[in-house]
């Protein structure tokens, strides 16, 4: 069990292609950084800008990740990352709420099935695309890998 990066970028900037990096930590358990598990997970190789730790389910919360993001001018995020339904729809949700232009890319974000108190069990791919339909237009632009690279159209025009 590891602790996948979210990637949060502003793509056309002056920052590198590779954004920052946020990592989930807890005192113990798989999460604590002595575990080795809180690593950048294999093949990915980047070098971001800065690395935040955050100890909650937003990546925008304690981290000083929304400091760094108000200081570096960046008003467009790019999440990703592990669990698309925990960690990277509350970040999505904060992140719009806070007024920030928030492409998901739900294809590059994981999770695990799971069971409901009525005893059904989730696919990872239906808890994928329950996620992207309540977010969809609502707090971000639901993008493919590529899409969220390009940028935006308004951002295209420019």
């Amino acid at each position: 069990m590891g602790s996948a990066p979210r990637r949060l970028r502003q793509p056309n900037s002056n920052h590198s292609r590779d954004g920052t990096q946020v990592f989930h930590v807890a005192d113990s358990g798989p999460f604590a950084e002595s575990s080795g598990f809180v690593r950048t997970l294999e093949p990915l190789a980047i070098a971001p800008d800065a690395i935040f730790r955050k100890q909650r389910h937003s990546a925008l919360v304690g981290s000083g990740l929304d400091v760094w993001l108000i200081e570096n001018g960046v008003r467009r995020l790019i999440v990703s990352g592990i669990r698309t339904e925990q960690c990277c729809e509350t970040t999505t949700r904060h992140a719009s709420d806070l007024g920030y232009a928030v492409d998901f890319v739900g294809e590059a974000t994981l999770t695990f099935p799971m069971v409901d108190a009525a005893g059904r069990e989730w696919s990872s791919a239906e808890i994928r695309a329950r996620t992207e339909l309540v977010l969809a237009g609502r707090f971000a632009r639901i993008a493919s890998v590529e899409e969220a690279l390009l940028g935006r159209p308004e951002e295209i025009a420019a």
